[in-house]
């Protein structure tokens, strides 16, 4: 599969739109780093063209990704090169103007490793301190005989969500004040609420709308999806500890397809394919419960910065203000644990 158009910047340029209410501070919670994404590059040079695209990004949040672990060692500290690489980018951007800051990350461990979890954790924190927010261990498992059709087929074991050593370690990181992130599909929802039932007192957060898939034996099934997934939703929002991000849909898994348009979307054509998902999970969590996340680089695949935050601005439109900073900036500060920026 072509990820990328020949031109790729100049195939999202297509799409120019006036930036819609420039003065909105925000916070964008969901990016990633990688020296080489796909025969790609998206580093702090890069994010700086997107968050510098017109709308006003005050700070960002890295997630991890698996990029840059080191290569030797013991196999419980490999992740600790992505919080280093991480670190030394934060730098660079502080030293070179390059743009908003990065205020915290959100790395990586195994949390089923109960024997070298605390270790593990010690020593992330003991490079990164207060600017380590939390882990994400997805638990994205590929439906058999559909990793094919996919981008990013999900590697987690099926049922990791209801393993026992699993949940203690999410229950472990409650204990220590640090956040829980994860992205999966939409059928696994049932195991994700048993599991944000199991650690109450773990921040847990949901990326990706639960990933509605799109492809493979998904292809054309949204409408067949939808309901389900209104009703898990709905189940889930029951968890105080569950928080969500709002994006991600531009994925080329969800099967929308813009990546391999002759043109990106505009912000109207991404709400009139998305926005019954966003409008659904508003009114189930509410907007001191939601953020809006640019999930960049990987939406970059089908859509531009400036294009995406403008469909979410319209989206909140008719939100109050303190609802539109919760969406836009409060609630991932308040979930990550931000500094002001």
């Amino acid at each position: 599969m072509d990820l990328f158009h020949e031109d790729h910047p100049a195939w999202l340029a297509q799409v120019q739109e006036e930036i819609i209410d420039p003065d909105q501070p925000i916070i964008d919670p969901h990016h990633h780093l990688w020296p080489d994404m796909m025969g790609d590059i998206y580093n702090v040079d890069e994010l700086a063209v997107d968050t510098g695209s017109g709308h006003k990004v005050i700070g960002t949040v890295f997630m991890e990704c698996g990029t840059c672990y080191r290569e030797d060692g013991p196999e419980h500290e490999k992740s600790l090169g992505e919080t280093e690489y991480v670190l030394a980018q934060a730098a660079r951007i502080r030293s070179h103007d390059l743009g908003p800051p990065i205020l915290g990350m959100v790395g990586h461990v195994d949390l089923r490793e109960s024997d070298t979890l605390d270790d593990a954790l010690d020593q992330h924190l003991a490079l990164a301190g207060d600017f380590f927010k939390g882990i994400r261990q997805a638990g994205a498992s590929a439906p058999p005989g559909d990793a094919e059709s996919m981008l990013i087929p999900g590697p987690a074991p099926a049922d990791l969500y209801r393993l026992p050593e699993f949940q203690a370690g999410v229950r472990r990181l409650g204990e220590r004040g640090l956040s829980y992130d994860t992205w999966h599909y939409h059928f696994q929802l049932p195991d994700y609420i048993a599991l944000a039932r199991a650690c109450p007192d773990t921040v847990m957060i949901l990326d990706h709308f639960s990933t509605p898939l799109g492809v493979g034996s998904f292809e054309g099934k949204h409408d067949d999806i939808f309901p389900t997934w209104k009703n898990e939703m709905r189940e889930l929002s029951a968890c105080p500890n569950v928080f969500l991000k709002l994006g991600g849909l531009a994925m080329p898994d969800n099967g929308f397809g813009w990546h391999l348009a002759d043109r990106p979307p505009s912000s109207d054509e991404l709400l009139e394919a998305h926005g019954r998902w966003y409008h659904h999970a508003l009114d189930c969590f509410g907007a001191d419960r939601c953020m809006f996340e640019s999930n960049f680089p990987v939406d970059r695949l089908s859509l531009s910065y400036a294009v995406y935050y403008n469909a979410m601005k319209k989206l909140a439109a008719d939100f109050s203000a303190a609802e539109k900073n919760a969406l836009f900036a409060d609630t991932a500060r308040k979930v990550y644990r931000l500094p002001e920026g």
